[in-house]
């Protein structure tokens, strides 16, 4: 299967203070559609920086990466705008739901944004809410929902627009383990139910069973792929 998204020899480096802290060093790794694919390590390991670079947020020093056979390290800031309006949908640890907003409000506002079909907006709003299991609730704010919810709200809000591959950065850092697996299963469900590519974050060895594949990163180096 063709992968919907290749890196060749990524670097990426910061500057802190008089060091050069290597934050991503030759990293390959290819990510196939349709697949959850997490991202492992400890705090500093490279693994958001890695997302970032994938997601078109940031770019790396030195390197190639490859979505749907676009090369998009040389991209123009407003086709990589672009790119992620259009195929790409992100889902933060921190869910930034727009709180005077009711779940169906932030997820039809995402449409918006997207400048999706006008004439089609409220149902495809009510299809992601009913998707994530909260149709009976989307009339209630996001402080009339538990963390739980909140973030499943972040996801109908990260897929409404159909993209081709949702990042989430650390999702299920805020739940407990029980809730956290829900919300991963979810992401489970979304890659091969509806065929849209998942790649998440995470240093909680309870979520690794659900995924498809995943790479283990130390000092932005891969040490493990499974």
């Amino acid at each position: 299967m063709k992968p919907i998204i290749r890196t060749e020899n990524v670097n990426r480096q910061f500057q802190s203070g008089r060091e050069i802290v290597h934050a991503l060093k030759n990293i390959n790794i290819t990510i196939e559609p349709g697949k959850l694919t997490i991202l492992r390590g400890r705090s500093g390991s490279g693994k958001t920086t890695l997302m970032n670079s994938l997601g078109a947020l940031d770019r790396p020093n030195s390197g190639k990466i490859l979505f749907d056979d676009l090369e998009i390290t040389q991209l123009s800031d407003s086709k990589r705008d672009k790119l992620r309006r259009e195929k790409i949908g992100f889902v933060f640890q921190s869910v930034a739901l727009i709180s005077l907003m009711t779940a169906y409000e932030n997820v039809e506002f995402s449409l918006r944004l997207a400048n999706y079909n006008i004439n089609e907006r409220r149902k495809r709003a009510e299809e992601c809410l009913k998707f994530v299991g909260l149709h009976k609730r989307m009339n209630h704010r996001p402080h009339e929902l538990s963390g739980g919810e909140q973030q499943r709200v972040a996801i109908a809000r990260a897929i409404a627009h159909r993209p081709m591959v949702v990042f989430a950065d650390e999702p299920t850092a805020e739940l407990d383990t029980h809730m956290g697996l829900q919300v991963v299963k979810l992401f489970q469900d979304l890659a091969h139910e509806e065929g849209i590519t998942v790649v998440m974050t995470t240093h909680d060895p309870n979520m690794m069973e659900l995924a498809d594949r995943v790479y283990t990163l130390e000092d932005g180096v891969i040490v493990d792929e499974q």
